[in-house]
């Protein structure tokens, strides 16, 4: 661990924490949005936990998590379609709750939750599973194929943990329109992959032969 690593950490975290509550309780228009707060806890608290464990464990990996910026003109697409889609939808979980578009019961938020945390919990599997996983599409030196675990019976098994987390989140705000927007989402995150596996088949040894072994993206028997 190094200060500037802990003071990235901090400071994008922080960021972090800012944007998506401005995102959410500006256009609620009150802090009296249980939906937002459930949202907010389930979502930062465990990123919390997950970056001090990275940070004293795996410094490399956190810093690979923190790099956002894309060299893949294709990813740049799916970054700034992926940023417009979570803007879009916290605005509109917020304008919704405040003036009670369509209302569900509290039941769906806290059922939402549940599966927000199961997916949370797999994504910290795969972090742990593959060292090598970064926020952008890259092959690092020395770099290896991840063929075990999850990698075993899907080859991207971080995106599938993330489109059941943020397919979860409007729900935990309890926004049926805001659901509408993350479902652009699986769309957004298939054309990422097909890209990715361009640039792992080229650069990445092995990754062939790994596409041969797991024939399925994320969805076994699917895709």
């Amino acid at each position: 661990m190094t200060l500037k690593l802990f003071i990235q950490a901090i400071i994008k975290f922080t960021l972090g924490v800012v944007l998506v509550g401005a995102l959410i309780f500006l256009p609620a228009g009150t802090f009296d949005f249980a939906g937002g707060w459930l949202l907010m806890g389930i979502l930062f608290v465990p990123m919390f936990i997950a970056g001090v464990v990275m940070m004293f464990k795996s410094p490399s990996l956190l810093a690979s998590r923190l790099d956002a910026k894309e060299k893949e003109k294709e990813q740049n697409i799916v970054v700034k379609l992926s940023g417009l889609m979570f803007i879009l939808g916290f605005v509109l979980a917020g304008l919704d709750f405040r003036f009670s578009w369509i209302k569900l019961p509290f039941t769906v938020n806290i059922a939402a939750s549940v599966v927000f945390i199961v997916a949370y919990v797999l994504y910290a599997e795969v972090l742990r599973e593959n060292v090598y996983l970064s926020r952008t599409v890259k092959v690092v030196e020395g770099q290896k194929v991840i063929s075990t675990g999850l990698y075993g019976i899907v080859r991207h098994p971080m995106y599938f943990a993330t489109i059941l987390l943020f397919m979860a989140m409007p729900l935990v705000l309890g926004s049926v329109i805001s659901f509408v927007v993350f479902l652009a989402y699986p769309f957004i995150i298939a054309a990422r992959i097909r890209n990715e596996e361009q640039v792992l088949t080229r650069e990445l040894d092995g990754y062939e032969e790994y596409k041969q072994k797991v024939k399925y993206r994320m969805l076994p028997f699917i895709w």
